[in-house]
């Protein structure tokens, strides 16, 4: 197949959409597919050949975080272009539900098209304020993804309209699965490492959660680190490195799987936000042993369909009950050993070998369905 995706989020600072589609058009590349990304970015934005740039976005607050879209005329005469001279045989948008490419995309449509939504958001102000717009659109889609239940949920209070397909995000597990832990990060029986990896310049990904259980653990476990990772500002480093936490910084893929398979326990204390839950299927797949706030999605990531759990869960924003999480496991090795076996059993689902032929066969759907509606 000929398969266009429209990224609606920049390339300039990758986050979980822009993740998910490179490895989407990666995957399906290898499955023999030929593959076109646009997405907004900078002149000059390092992306693959396959990749092409819609020009400099503009960064806007939402659902917690700062999308970086575009929109407006220049926009849409590239993506017309695309459209026009990718011929593709499907084209797959990503959050139409934001007003950037995406949308632009579902109004310029020209043969069978699938949408996927990744937000999970009980009160999405963008969304109904874009309503009038995106409705219709969204109606006439050959196919329509949620990336969970809770993401299902957003779309049908928002919009009124269902998804036809629940289809999670994809993980390379196998980096996780075999990745080789790190001496300086692992713990000891009387010293154990307790990891936080993530945006942390973003509130919601629960830093503050995660520094506040700082003492309720060591009052335990005196000489238990606290290793925080991943992208933040000077500032979030200072307030770490005061609360006691040990600052390590941004890490690339490769390093990120170490981190998590080293650590005796990783924290994700994620205050909402979440329509999917990556971090908890990395470091599931990791075989690290995972506490994690009693979000939706992370529910929904992190149980089986016996109902089995994999993850310690905690109510939301409570570091007192996070801190007795991590403490239980800490104090009985052998049940934080089955979590985390339990825990990569699950993780394994979400393998990309698992989830792109479901991604195929919506594809092959939406192309039938589309040649039954408007034949040639």
């Amino acid at each position: 197949m000929r398969i266009g995706i429209v990224c609606p989020y920049s390339f300039d600072r990758p986050g979980g959409v822009q993740l998910h589609i490179m490895d989407l058009a990666e995957v399906l590349l290898e499955r023999g597919h030929e593959v076109s990304v646009i997405a907004p970015g900078s002149p000059g934005t390092a992306v693959p050949d396959y990749v092409s740039i819609a020009g400099k976005s503009i960064p806007v607050h939402y659902n917690g975080s700062v999308a970086r879209i575009k929109f407006g005329p220049i926009a849409a005469a590239r993506v017309r272009i695309w459209l026009r001279d990718g011929n593709f045989d499907v084209v797959h948008l990503h959050e139409p539900g934001t007003m950037s490419l995406s949308v632009i995309a579902m109004w310029a449509r020209l043969g069978p098209t699938v949408a996927t939504f990744h937000t999970s958001n009980d009160h999405s102000r963008a969304m109904r304020i874009a309503k009038p717009f995106i409705k219709p659109g969204y109606e006439e889609l050959d196919a329509r993804i949620a990336v969970s239940p809770s993401a299902d949920r957003t779309v049908k209070e928002h919009l009124g309209v269902a998804a036809t397909h629940i289809i999670p995000n994809g993980v390379d597990t196998e980096e996780y699965v075999v990745a080789d832990p790190r001496s300086e990060w692992r713990g000891t029986r009387h010293a154990p490492t307790i990891g936080i990896l993530g945006r942390m310049d973003e509130p919601r990904k629960g830093l503050e959660e995660y520094l506040n259980a700082i003492p309720h653990v060591r009052a335990r476990y005196p000489r238990a680190r606290f290793l925080v990772a991943g992208r933040f500002s000077d500032r979030v480093a200072a307030r770490a490195a005061r609360a006691g936490a040990e600052v390590i910084g941004e890490l690339d893929e490769g390093m990120k799987a170490r981190f998590m398979a080293s650590v005796d326990v990783y924290c994700a204390p994620n205050t909402g936000g979440e329509s999917f839950g990556i971090v908890l299927v990395e470091a599931m797949a990791a075989g690290a042993a995972v506490v994690a706030s009693d979000l939706v999605a992370f529910r929904d990531v992190a149980t089986d369909g016996d109902g089995e759990v994999g993850a310690a869960l905690h109510t939301v924003g409570d570091s007192v009950e996070l801190a007795a999480r991590v403490n239980a496991l800490l104090d009985d090795p052998a049940a934080r050993a089955v979590l985390a076996d339990r825990g990569q059993q699950r993780a394994l689902t979400f393998d990309w070998q698992q989830v792109a032929p479901r991604i195929e066969a919506t594809y092959r759907d939406a192309i039938r369905l589309d040649a039954e509606l408007f034949p040639a």
